[in-house]
This record gives C-alpha cells, sequence and structure tokens, in this order.
C-alpha cells in the first residue's frame, strides 16, 4: 500500500484532487470525507432544479461513493465530518454523523477542500425560520424545492443579487412564483458596471420580478419580510425566502489546527497550494487567492479556479512543480431573454486600485444583420492608459456573448494589447457573427481613444448635458428621430451632415450621438475634417442612453431625458 492521502471536502476542489492523484498514483490510497449527503454534485445547476429545467435532483450528483470505488479505487465517506487535525501526529478526527461514533485516520498528506458558508446574518430577525434557505449544496436545493410544492408557496423573496440570487429568482419566477429581489447596494451584479448593469435591470423588470435596490432585510415574518430602504421601512409578502448575500471561507478547522489564514480571511497557501504546515493543502472556496491583475490578495467562489487549484495541489503531492498564477475572474449569466458575461476589472476596481484606464463602449451586432435571430450586443472593453494593456470586458446580448469574453480573457492572461485585439484574427459566417467582431471593433474605438483621434463621454453624463442645456447633435435619419430622441437634441442625419454643417456651432462643445456610435463617429470624423476641434461623441449613443435612463427614471421617479423608449 502506497502513501495516505486524506481529503476534506468534495465536489470541484476535493473530488478533482482525488481523481488527479489517482491517475498520478496507482498506490496511494485515497479517502474523501464530506460532512452533506451527497460527495460529488453539480453546485452551479442547483437553482434550476427549482423551475424543473433539471427535473431530477438526482441528476445533480456527479459521482457516488459507490462509482469513486469503483472506477477510481478511491473511499469517499459521505455523512462524516472532520472536525479536529492533529499536526504532530499526522491524524484527523472524524465525526461520524449518522452513528454519532467518532475515529481517527492517519494521513501522509492532507488536502483541505471544506468550500464556504453562506453568509445568514444573525442580525435579522426572524432568519433561522423554516421558510427561509440557502443554497449550497443537493440536500438544500431539495428542501427548497418541497417547501415550495408542500406549502403551495406563491410568492418569494430572494435576497442578494448575485449570480446564485439571480438565478434562483429567475428559476422561481419560471416555477409560477412572483418574485422580489432584494439587494443592498445599488445594483445587481458587482462584477458588471453601473451603466452596463442596467440592462439587466431592466430584463428583471420586463420580466417581472419586483426589484428592490438599496435595501437591507432586517426581518422575517410569517409570511412577509421587512426592508430598509432609503424613504423607510417597506413591508413585502414572501411565503419563502431564499438568502444568497454571499458566502465566507470555511476555515474553523484550519484555525483550530493553527495554520495561517490570509488578510482576506482565506486560508493561506503558496504556488503550491501548500499551507503553512508544508503537509496540507487547500484549495477552492476556502483558500485565499491571488488577483493577477490588481497584484494583491483576493478570494474568488469559482468551480473553474477550484479545479485548477485542485490539480495544481495533486500534480505537487505526486511530485512535480505546481503554478499559482492567480486569478482574473471570468464568468456568465443567463438571466430570462439575456445572456451577461465579464472578464478581469470593471471601472470600479480599476479606480480603487490607482490603475490608469479608459474604455471603448461599443453596440454592435451579434451576427449579420441580415439573419433574423441577429440581436445588437452591448460590449464595454476596459483598458490601460497609456499602454493599451486590456484589463476587462463586459457584455450582455440575447447572442453568444460568453465567446466574446472568452477572446478576451485569453488576451488579458496572455498580457495582450488593443492593438493585438484588433488583429486577432477570428471565425466568420453570418450565422455566427459579422467580418469584424464586435471585440475587434471594440480594440478600433479603444486604440482611437487611446490616440486621440476623438473624445467620449459617458451615458452616466448624458442627463447633467441635457438638463445643463449643452448642444447635442443627433446624426440618426429624421424618423429615428422622431421615434424617441434626447430633450434638447438638435437632429442633422448623417445624409444631410455636408450641406447643414453651418447649423453647428464652433465656440461651444458639440456633443454627437447616433443609434449605436457608428455614425456620429463618422460625423465627427467629418467635422474634424473641417477644422472643428470642440467635439464629443456619446459612448454608448442613443441605445445605451435609453437603457441606462430608463432603470434610473423609474427608480429614482425623475422626469425622463428621453422622450421615449424604442429598444427594438
Amino acid at each position: 500500500m502506497g502513501r495516505k492521502i486524506v481529503i476534506v471536502g468534495g465536489v470541484a476542489g476535493g473530488a478533482s484532487a482525488a481523481a488527479r492523484i489517482r491517475r498520478l498514483d496507482a498506490a496511494a490510497r485515497i479517502i474523501m470525507f464530506e460532512r452533506g449527503e451527497h460527495v460529488s454534485f453539480s453546485n452551479c445547476c442547483l437553482p434550476y432544479h427549482l423551475s424543473g429545467a433539471v427535473e431530477n435532483s438526482d441528476s445533480l450528483v456527479m459521482m457516488s461513493p459507490d462509482r469513486f470505488a469503483k472506477q477510481y479505487d478511491i473511499e469517499a465517506r459521505v455523512q462524516s465530518e472532520v472536525t479536529e487535525i492533529r499536526l504532530e501526529e499526522k491524524k484527523v478526527t472524524v465525526h461520524d454523523l449518522v452513528s454519532g461514533d467518532c475515529y481517527e485516520e492517519e494521513y501522509d498528506k492532507l488536502i483541505l477542500a471544506p468550500g464556504a458558508n453562506p453568509i445568514m446574518p444573525k442580525s435579522i430577525k426572524g432568519i433561522q425560520q423554516k421558510h427561509v434557505f440557502s443554497v449550497r449544496n443537493v440536500t438544500d436545493i431539495k428542501a427548497l424545492k418541497q417547501y415550495i410544492d408542500a406549502k403551495g408557496a406563491k410568492r418569494a423573496a430572494v435576497v442578494g443579487g448575485g449570480f446564485i440570487g439571480l438565478e434562483v429568482a429567475e428559476n422561481l419566477k419560471m416555477a409560477g412564483l412572483s418574485v422580489a429581489l432584494i439587494e443592498g447596494s445599488s445594483q445587481i451584479m458587482a462584477p458588471f458596471d453601473y451603466d452596463m448593469v442596467q440592462t439587466l435591470h431592466k430584463e428583471m423588470m420586463d420580466c417581472g420580478i419586483e426589484l428592490y435596490l438599496s435595501s437591507a432585510l432586517t426581518e422575517v415574518k410569517e409570511n412577509t419580510i421587512v426592508i430598509m430602504r432609503q424613504n423607510g421601512e417597506k413591508m413585502v409578502d414572501a411565503d419563502v425566502v431564499v438568502m444568497s448575500i454571499g458566502v465566507t471561507p470555511e476555515t474553523a478547522l484550519a484555525q483550530k489546527a493553527g495554520l495561517a489564514i490570509g488578510e482576506t480571511g482565506g486560508i493561506l497557501v503558496n504556488k503550491n497550494y501548500q499551507t503553512s504546515n508544508p503537509d496540507i493543502y487547500a484549495v477552492g472556496d476556502a483558500i485565499q487567492g491571488y488577483s493577477r491583475l490588481l497584484h494583491r490578495p483576493g478570494r474568488l467562489a469559482l468551480a473553474g479556479p477550484a479545479q485548477r487549484q485542485a490539480r495544481t495541489a495533486a500534480n505537487h503531492i505526486c511530485g512535480g512543480q505546481g503554478r499559482n498564477q492567480g486569478y482574473i475572474g471570468s464568468s456568465c449569466i443567463r438571466l430570462f431573454g439575456r445572456n451577461a458575461a465579464c472578464t478581469g476589472l470593471n471601472e470600479k476596481t480599476a479606480k480603487e486600485a490607482g490603475i490608469p484606464f479608459d474604455f471603448a463602449y461599443v453596440i454592435a451586432p451579434d451576427k449579420v444583420g441580415l439573419m433574423p435571430d441577429s440581436n445588437y450586443m452591448n460590449f464595454k472593453l476596459i483598458f490601460e492608459v497609456p499602454t493599451g494593456r486590456i484589463l476587462g470586458a463586459q457584455a450582455i446580448g440575447k447572442g453568444n456573448v460568453d465567446k466574446r469574453i472568452d477572446v478576451i480573457a485569453a488576451m488579458i492572461t496572455m498580457g495582450g494589447t488593443l492593438e493585438d485585439l484588433k488583429e486577432l484574427e477570428l471565425c466568420y459566417s453570418p450565422v455566427f457573427g459579422t467580418a469584424k467582431d464586435v471585440v475587434n471593433q471594440a480594440a478600433l474605438v479603444g486604440m482611437n481613444l487611446l490616440n486621440g483621434c476623438y473624445r467620449q463621454v459617458p451615458v452616466t453624463a448624458v442627463r447633467q448635458l441635457v438638463e445643463s442645456g449643452a448642444c447635442i447633435i443627433d446624426v440618426r435619419e429624421e424618423h429615428e428621430f422622431q421615434a424617441g430622441h434626447l430633450k434638447g437634441a438638435k437632429n442633422i442625419p448623417l445624409s444631410q451632415l455636408r450641406q447643414r454643417m453651418d447649423e453647428i456651432p464652433v465656440d461651444v462643445p458639440v456633443y454627437l450621438h447616433c443609434r449605436t456610435g457608428q455614425r456620429s463617429y463618422n460625423a465627427i470624423c467629418c467635422l474634424q475634417g473641417h477644422g472643428y476641434k470642440n467635439l464629443w461623441n456619446i459612448s454608448g449613443s442613443f441605445l445605451g442612453v435609453s437603457l441606462y435612463e430608463y432603470f434610473n427614471d423609474k427608480v429614482q421617479d425623475r422626469m425622463p431625458v428621453v422622450t421615449e423608449y424604442n429598444f427594438k
């Protein structure tokens, strides 16, 4: 019998490490302890059981202990909680949650993959009631679904606007429940910038989700919850409550053993994912990671990084060398009829880190416009100034936003710049994309900004421009202008620009826009060629402004600056 490897926790980190060690070492004895009922399951698919998209909860379980034993010669012991690590003796104490017995298990190498715990603040009155749930594993989602079915619940409150919260809200709505989503900050989906996320706010509202932003849950009652807003308390009807306000790394076992904890609260690890004890490794949501873009410690609770960490730790245990390159943070989500994806830094994180940056915001078709399923995609590219190094991107649309963000993630990983992205050769067919893909277009816009070819103002500044009476020129055609326009804007279509140039002042700043930004850019080039200098392009143009203002007008109860919203 070879070395004895003990693993605490399964799922993405622990199970991946176990399988990798087995492939590298046929003689090792591998024991995996999981305190829950299932050692390997698809936690990212959990919310989709609520709507029936994943009809059978048993389908969420990827591997049973029996299959681990037969296929990989791995002992997977469920409902077994490791309660203590005895470093000097290289032993763990295990509590059998079924029998109640406790026993010891020796190890040569130990891997900690306990994951993270949902945050359930005790300060919220009534949070311990039976109709309040969190979603961490298959047992949780089965209990939530069974409660809804058994009680005939009709109204749900989801607390937290992150990935899990949105997926739970979407699937509960699809299951026929009325859903309210409560988020403490001014927006859902923190990885997205405020201007971009308005599209998702609109999607949720259009699909019937009651959206309460800048709102804090203070009390859970039998059929209602109490939330605190800027204008005071509000009661929201709720037969069932799902808490999804974030997670904290599960470090109790590591701390009890005296292992070092990092400044972010996660278990401290080196490049091989060894803890402060060289015979103990840690991977997954419980560890402190490293942001390769911000050059500082951080945490990222995603399955992809956990699997890569597990592979590196397994390789090192079996004699190889690890490579901890940190994370950049890539993710995606479907929300009703919209897809959203992002990677790297957004404006907020770049500002906080003191990184000089600018951004290109383009609205472009996701495939050739003649195709019946062609739709506009909102795409924002963040780049460093003056190097042009790509820092991040966000994309929202009905089509394949994920593949565009995957391209950017690859460029960031390879240290790519706007020049690299401009020249990137991608697949093209009218049914898949455009000859000049949206990522290439964003790079071209970024280079124009970086090189000073023209200047831009963000959609967030348009209201101030309108209310101050700034000179705004709308270069769309007359029928487009009549369908909806910025108040106070003057319509000079691009097709008439050269004949009506004398109507544009030269002694004040002039702000131009069209539907997506392309025609207004061409108008700026024309005017600059005729001596105009004080010109600004409105980033995102009319579509971007309309989407941004749509939500703000509703929640802030203010007069719109756009005469009519038309998103077709």
